[in-house]
């Protein structure tokens, strides 16, 4: 928390909303932390995540998605495509696209990141907090949850 929201013992919103964006960021660090050695950069992660979610995509379109130039997305898709991350193909409605998908062995290591990550939270939160601790966060989860919903 805030030195000033602490101090004064207010809970108000800019002050919550400060020192959760800072809490977050700190969190995304610590998460990638305990990624592989090799990360991407957030562009590409974005690419594999899109195309995870989504499904098979051309470029042209990841472009649009990711509100980045068709020519960015080509060298961020080169990169991915050399690391063996993803695959593309002849898009059987126009030959003259190619259609992008992720590879098996993208497939895994996301799964085994993502499980890497999970392990590391679940840890933790076992080794620093209390059950009662452990209760408080589960409803300030609720909480956040709320906080994204549409």
């Amino acid at each position: 928390m805030s030195t000033s929201s602490a101090r004064t013992g207010t809970a108000r919103p800019s002050a919550l909303a400060e020192d959760l964006r800072l809490l977050i960021g700190t969190l995304k660090r610590r998460f990638r932390e305990q990624g592989q050695r090799d990360d991407l950069p957030p562009s590409q992660v974005a690419v594999l995540l899109r195309l995870e979610k989504h499904g098979p995509a051309t470029v042209s379109s990841l472009a649009r998605s990711e509100g980045m130039r068709p020519q960015s997305m080509s060298t961020a898709i080169a990169a991915l495509e050399a690391a063996g991350l993803v695959r593309g193909a002849p898009d059987p409605d126009d030959g003259r696209q190619t259609i992008m998908s992720l590879t098996d062995a993208c497939r895994e290591r996301l799964r085994t990141s993502r499980a890497a990550r999970q392990d590391w939270l679940s840890r933790t939160i076992a080794a620093k907090l209390s059950p009662q601790e452990q209760q408080e966060l589960a409803a300030a989860v609720r909480l956040l949850k709320r906080l994204i919903e549409d």
